[in-house]
């Protein structure tokens, strides 16, 4: 089959390799489409250490089953099926025990921990796949980690009803949870640096769109960081009314700045962490997205042209969401 794989100096590089073979708890996956994350970007770069090499990236993946595992129920050959971010957890830990596996220390990842779907194929744990539904491939591939994780993000902001919210930086995972946000009665404020982005934000129904370090035009409730820029921080927690939080939704950050207690943190403000999410969230988002009629916009490209998506990606090139189709 062909895979795309990293090179270990911030490329891809095109391979045919065997398929793989499905575990006893595993399923085998044809891939229709596989969305473009940045997470992908801090893999192929090395931004994030290193978990195998050479490794195939993506972990928004849709595809068919085409072989299930000998210990493998509830899932069967010819259904349907997304592959996401998480892979696998102890199941034992007391994280896993509480339902906060995303935090369980054994936890793996797709397409950082085992291969991913910038490929013809992906084996996935049984376990760990969703039933998707109803929507076209490119259209449910983007939901699979950008709407997840968007989805934790706004939960962990603790965005009050009818609140004020902001979103700092505007892709693939921020434009998905602006729409639950404003679907749910929000009034949402998105400060970035892309003109195209803040056009596509009044779009889809911001209240406002401005630069990434300029002051929103109210106080906010809550706010989410979805760009990788430590140094936007200290901007959005001084846009924050008393007793507002401040998301960050990233799993890399660049270096934040001194925070000034007075003007960043004191009156209750928080400044809070995402990190992955658990299969609970992925379940519930993907009734959500459906229920709200959430929409990606996509850029599609081949699946051959996966290293110029990243390039795309990394220079803020890409509309809405990258989605790699397989054609082959």
């Amino acid at each position: 089959m062909k895979a795309w794989q990293t090179r270990g100096d911030g490329t891809l590089v095109r391979v045919e390799v065997a398929p793989p073979e499905p575990a006893d708890d595993e399923v085998l996956v044809r891939v229709a489409a596989c969305g473009v994350c940045r997470t992908d970007l801090h893999v192929v770069a090395g931004d994030l250490a290193v978990h195998r090499s050479p490794v195939v990236p993506g972990h928004e993946v849709v595809g068919v089953v085409e072989k299930v595992g000998s210990r493998v129920r509830g899932r069967a050959v010819g259904e349907r099926v997304g592959i996401a971010w998480l892979r696998s957890t102890c199941g034992e830990c007391t994280w896993c025990r509480r339902g906060s596996e995303n935090l369980c220390r054994s936890s793996t990842y797709t397409g950082w921990d085992a291969d991913g779907g910038y490929a013809d194929h992906v084996v996935a744990p049984a376990a760990y796949v969703h039933p998707l539904p109803d929507l076209p491939d490119e259209q449910a591939a983007p939901l699979l980690c950008a709407g997840i994780i968007g989805y934790r993000a706004l939960r962990r902001a603790a965005l009050p009803p009818g609140g004020r919210l902001g979103i700092y930086g505007f892709g693939a995972s921020a434009h998905l949870t602006a729409q639950i946000a404003i679907a749910q009665g929000a009034e949402v404020h998105v400060l970035t640096r892309d003109a195209g982005a803040r056009r596509l934000a009044l779009e889809l129904g911001a209240a406002s769109a401005g630069g990434a370090t300029e002051p929103p035009p109210v106080p906010l409730d809550s706010a989410i960081l979805f760009a990788p820029a430590g140094e936007i921080i200290p901007a959005a927690l001084a846009a924050l009314d008393q007793g507002g939080t401040l998301a960050v939704a990233g799993i890399h950050l660049t270096d934040i700045p001194s925070l000034d207690y007075q003007e960043h943190l004191f009156r209750e403000r928080t400044l809070t962490s995402v990190t992955s999410n658990t299969r609970a969230d992925g379940a519930e988002l993907l009734r959500l997205a459906t229920r709200l009629g959430v929409r990606a916009t996509v850029t599609p490209y081949p699946m051959d042209e996966a290293d110029l998506a990243l390039r795309d990606l990394a220079q803020d090139r890409v509309r809405g969401a990258a989605v790699l189709v397989n054609d082959s």
